[in-house]
């Protein structure tokens, strides 16, 4: 294994350097950097040229000017890394640190949820092929995958922020809405449920009614302006994670694993409740050790009392305490939720920016927390929405290739239980090029999405390397190219070796 990635190291290294050459000689050629200065009538024009000129190095040929970019990012590997400046005269390093920052808390979030949403339903549409939730989940993958970017960002601008805010001065819902949010809404569960027709009607109709009369409490409590539950949150979603993560990964049926995932979540919830005070006003160090704690519970109690199937106990306790974890970011969001609202003058869903200049509340953590998720929300959801319907399709299509192998019928026939067979058997093998579109994904959305970064006001990656090819300026562009090409390499390395971990045969 060292053999092989020393040796991919070496190849990558020299496309890096002929690529980068390549890019350079592109973008010197690909227009006037002094443009606007020669048609300005500023009296200073011939010194603001003159100065221009000596931060671009203009005056040099373009292979001495290459010579010292390169020379700047060899120093990387001495801890010396100079990027150069650009024709502004700005630190190319702190613009790259300040827009890699701002790109990789847009994008982690997005694709984090894009993988384990759009893996999840796809495995589900999968296994329910041409079942009601198949074709539901289908039909509503085509329609985000096939939205341009900028349509679907600007559409959750004005629906999601802007008229979402207006509505937020009255937050009433009419009956009318109500019942037809709670039809759409009842339709997809039933669609999600496997069974007969009589199961899946009593399935609409309760979800129907619940959701018309917490709609309804919602309109008359005014819930939206003060959305308060407490410790309620963390409990009941304790419960449901623990219900659905022992139905993926032992089934429900095997009461071990879901007696050790409630109580596990139960644990987690009297934790909360003992560290409450110091949840007040925390700090993410805090946050990450309570969280720590929580997976080392969860781990110990899946080991010792896991049984025959402690592998997978451990593996669903872990994911019902981080659900009880990010329940609890929400609660004290909501908790909070009036103070930043009054904060964000009565506006809280932000539609340019990644936070608020100069907020009034920034002294305080949650409502620090709160501007920065709700900054986050719309393009978070803009990039994972479309993400999910790839990773659906390609799931979906991987998995029923896998299911028709006759290792899996083989499998079945020795009576193992269908949960072991999905998860351990197709699932694994289904994972092979799943994971080949991940790491390109990922590697591509490092370089930021410059269609959503464009619409938000998002300052990041791609928003610097547009700016930087509009004006004709090397250094910033070459430094989006440096990330770009090493997250592509690092990523297909990480792919590679996980090739390994997925199918034994690989390795040999």
């Amino acid at each position: 294994m060292f053999k092989f990635i020393a040796k991919r190291l070496g190849i990558s290294a020299v496309i890096m350097l002929i690529s980068s050459a390549i890019m350079y000689i592109l973008t010197i050629n690909s227009g006037d950097p002094l443009k606007d200065l020669r048609e300005s009538t500023d009296p200073n024009r011939d010194n603001l040229i003159a100065q221009r000129t000596q931060w671009m190095g203009l005056d040099q040929p373009w292979y001495t000017r290459y010579w010292d970019w390169l020379t700047g990012v060899g120093g990387c590997f001495k801890g010396q890394c100079d990027l150069g400046i650009n024709r502004s005269g700005q630190s190319v390093n702190h613009m790259l640190g300040l827009a890699v920052s701002s790109t990789m808390r847009l994008v982690v979030l997005a694709t984090v949820l894009a993988i384990v949403l759009g893996i999840f339903f796809g495995m589900m549409t999968a296994i329910r092929q041409y079942s009601g939730f198949d074709y539901t989940v289908t039909f509503a993958a085509f329609v985000f995958y096939s939205l341009p970017a900028f349509v679907f960002a600007v559409l959750l601008k004005e629906y999601g922020a802007i008229r979402f805010n207006n509505w937020l001065r009255d937050p009433t819902i009419s009956l009318v809405t109500s019942l037809i949010i709670a039809a759409l809404f009842a339709l997809f569960i039933q669609a999600m449920l496997a069974g007969n027709k009589k199961r899946r009607l009593i399935s609409f109709g309760v979800t129907f009614a619940v959701l018309i009369a917490v709609l309804q409490f919602m309109s008359a409590t005014g819930f939206m302006n003060d959305p308060t539950i407490g410790i309620w949150l963390p409990l009941g979603v304790g419960v449901v994670a623990a219900i659905l993560f022992t139905s993926l990964f032992t089934g429900t049926s095997n009461k071990r694993t879901l007696y050790n995932t409630l109580g596990s979540a139960v644990i987690a919830v009297l934790l909360l409740q003992i560290f409450e005070g110091q949840l007040w006003e925390p700090t993410w160090g805090f946050l990450f050790i309570l969280l720590v704690g929580f997976v080392a519970i969860a781990v110990a109690l899946g080991y010792f009392t896991g049984g025959y199937a402690r592998r997978s106990v451990i593996w669903a306790n872990v994911w019902t305490v981080c659900s009880v974890w990010m329940a609890c970011l929400m609660d004290f969001m909501m908790r909070y939720w009036s103070d930043y609202t009054s904060l964000s003058s009565g506006r809280p869903i932000s539609t340019i920016g990644s936070e608020t200049p100069n907020f009034r509340g920034g002294d305080v953590f949650w409502l620090q927390f709160t501007d920065v998720a709700t900054h986050l929300l719309l393009p978070t959801l803009s990039l994972t929405l479309m993400s999910i319907a790839s990773y659906t399709r390609y799931t979906r299509s991987a998995m029923l290739e896998v299911l028709n192998q006759d290792y899996v019928r083989t499998a079945r026939a020795k009576g193992l239980p269908e949960h072991t067979v999905i998860t351990r058997h197709a699932f694994r093998n289904a994972m092979i090029p799943i994971t080949t579109i991940i790491a390109f994904d990922f590697a591509g959305l490092i370089g930021g999405a410059v269609i959503t970064e464009t619409v938000f006001g998002w300052k990041g990656m791609g928003n610097m390397f547009k700016v930087a090819l509009d004006q004709v300026d090397p250094a910033p562009v070459m430094a989006f190219f440096l990330v770009t090409g090493g997250a592509a390499i690092l990523m297909n390395m990480l792919a590679d070796i996980t090739y390994a971990y997925i199918d034994p045969r690989i390795r040999r």
